[in-house]
């Protein structure tokens, strides 16, 4: 009877890795960067290069969205405070999850990410420069962890939807990604199609990135990111002809030579960055009368002096992360219904986001995303 069961559990043991490998298949694919990685899928256990990356791995694990993750970036808890409580509360069992420090600051451990056996590691394209030159990328190769590059920052408009059928290829969610990208797409034609039809006067749109964040202004967005979605939202982005790339920053006599139509803040709680600070804390069931008075003291600022947008009340705040993750085209609603209000006045930003959440995402909604002085 002892052999038998011996041969039985040897047997049972060989059943569970044939098992597990008819279920796991290497599988070539082509990341944001048009590198092509061999990965094992659907993989089971990933490291996420930035904690905000849980965004689009929601999106795709509704009702477990940490099941797979086994390590990841500690810029959460100050980048979206709201956000990481929110899933502390529903999922305790994240305060144990182990956290790395950045690749563009020095701070990554490649022994901590061996030590938990990744079967890939997501990485934001815009740590690309800095993970090649401390040769992160053969160091990893060497003990078998692939490492992708995805992107919802540099060129979110471009790279989105190729971001999300990769994660959905390598976490065996094709169907779910798809149906992601068909909502996403519809909403954002909700915009352009009317603008298209209506081919409406465009306003003069001046964003500033991270309004109160620092005593300097103003940091803004070339022809990409927020940039973009003014664009596509009906208006024209100050900064397009004054920033060549993504990111960058506009003088202050800059801003009142040009005298936009409109003004929109990106904003957030960064009480962990910049405590006390004056930025417009707009976020997850952010408390919008507060946001609306910070919003209002930044108008006071010399950049803004004189500025049509702020003498007609067309100033808004809106959350920084719509920058960082798949949802802008929530962004571009509210935004197309700040510059256009008669033409979208029957589009409801909050209620697509409510069914963004509602549909693909593990937290239920909150407010508090968007404020006005209009």
């Amino acid at each position: 009877m002892k052999v038998f069961n011996m041969v039985a559990a040897a047997a049972a043991g060989f059943c569970t890795l044939v098992s597990s490998a008819a279920f796991a298949d290497a599988i070539k694919v082509t990341d944001v960067t048009g590198r092509e990685v061999e990965v094992n899928v659907p993989v089971e256990h990933v490291i996420l290069g930035e904690g905000r990356q849980i965004y689009f791995v929601g999106a795709l694990d509704k009702d477990e969205p940490f099941k797979r993750v086994v390590g990841w970036r500690d810029d959460l808890t100050k980048a979206d405070p709201e956000t990481y409580a929110a899933f502390l509360e529903k999922y305790p069992e994240i305060a144990k999850l182990p956290t790395f420090g950045g690749m563009k600051d020095g701070t990554f451990d490649v022994e901590q990410a061996v030590a938990l056996k990744p079967d890939v590691m997501l990485m934001n394209i815009d740590a690309k420069t800095a993970t090649e030159e401390a040769g992160y990328i053969e160091k990893l190769e060497k003990v078998g962890i692939p490492l992708v590059y995805v992107d919802f920052r540099e060129k979110p408009m471009e790279n989105t939807e190729p971001s999300m059928r990769l994660i959905g290829k390598l976490f065996g969610e094709e169907a779910k990604a798809e149906e992601f990208i068909k909502f996403r797409a519809d909403s954002i034609a909700k915009v352009t199609d009317t603008l298209a039809k209506a081919d409406p006067k465009k306003p003069l749109v001046f964003m500033e990135r991270a309004g109160g964040y620092s005593d300097d202004c103003c940091m803004s967005f070339g022809n990409e990111n927020f940039g973009k979605m003014v664009e596509l939202a009906g208006g024209v982005n100050m900064a397009k002809d004054i920033i060549p790339g993504t990111f960058g920053t506009v003088n202050p006599e800059q801003v009142i030579a040009s005298n936009p139509d409109q003004i929109i803040i990106t904003g957030g709680n960064w009480e962990g960055y910049v405590p006390g600070g004056a930025w417009v804390g707009v976020g997850y069931g952010a408390d919008e009368k507060e946001a609306q008075r910070k919003l209002e003291a930044l108008t006071t600022r010399p950049a803004f002096t004189g500025v049509k947008a702020v003498k007609d009340g067309n100033v808004h705040a809106i959350w920084h992360q719509f920058y960082n993750n798949p949802y802008q085209f929530v962004a571009i609603q509210q935004i197309a219904k700040w510059l256009h209000p008669d033409l979208f006045k029957d589009l409801d930003p909050e209620a697509t986001f409510k069914e963004l959440h509602e549909r693909f995402l593990p937290l239920p909604y909150k407010s508090g995303y968007f404020v006005s002085l209009k």
